[in-house]
């Protein structure tokens, strides 16, 4: 275990003002958080603690993430399209993803039921890495300001919880981020609304708490 990723066990990512709060996702997951960081370990990944999570590694690659989001915890592999996911376990953070695929949790008995499985898809997902495959990207079809996309590359956390917003809530994002003409005043909308996104929340909703 790596004592840098520990916190987030304890206080969460500390990057929406839940963290380090009893509301913090995290509490909501903890006894299947902890139970996903024992499998990832014992199929002998690496962990650190990157984008505030807990990162797990294959010769300095990033082989997948785990962390909670509002309604599901999850176990998130970066090349999970590549898988050979025979029966359909998978799911994608969003319509749109292509290359991140996941393991949606709400209580351990499911993660205990899957332990095996779990464990499979894991070593798979370190062959892929020792064999240096990559994934393909095709473009995508909504039209997502530059400026967010660099920040989904900088960020995967944030990508994976933009993806699991609703429709209407990504739409309202897309549109308030693609408004201004200068690229600066994008990146600071998008900066300002990481910690809505991180929180599962839309930008009206941030409105109506009326903190923007």
């Amino acid at each position: 275990m790596n004592t840098s990723a520990d916190q987030y066990f304890i206080d969460g990512c500390g990057r929406c003002p839940l963290g380090g709060t009893p509301d913090c996702k995290v509490h909501h997951w903890t006894p299947a958080l902890k139970l996903l960081r024992k499998i990832v370990l014992d199929c002998g990944l690496s962990e650190e603690s990157k984008w505030g999570v807990p990162c797990y590694t294959f010769r300095d690659k990033n082989v997948l993430i785990v962390s909670a989001l509002k309604d599901y915890c999850c176990l998130s592999f970066f090349k999970g399209s590549l898988l050979n996911d025979q029966k359909n376990l998978l799911v994608k953070p969003g319509p749109n993803s292509q290359a991140a695929r996941l393991f949606k949790f709400t209580d351990t008995d499911e993660i205990i039921a899957m332990e095996s499985e779990l464990k499979a898809y894991i070593f798979e997902a370190i062959e892929i890495e020792r064999a240096g495959l990559h994934v393909t990207f095709k473009k995508n079809p909504e039209p997502i300001p530059y400026e967010l996309e660099v920040k989904f590359e900088e960020d995967p956390v944030l990508k994976t919880a933009f993806e699991a917003l609703t429709p209407g809530r990504q739409r309202g994002y897309l549109l308030y981020f693609s408004q201004p003409k200068q690229s600066k005043t994008k990146v600071s909308r998008i900066e300002k609304c990481v910690p809505m996104i991180l929180s599962g929340l839309g930008l009206h909703d941030k409105y109506k708490s009326g903190k923007m």
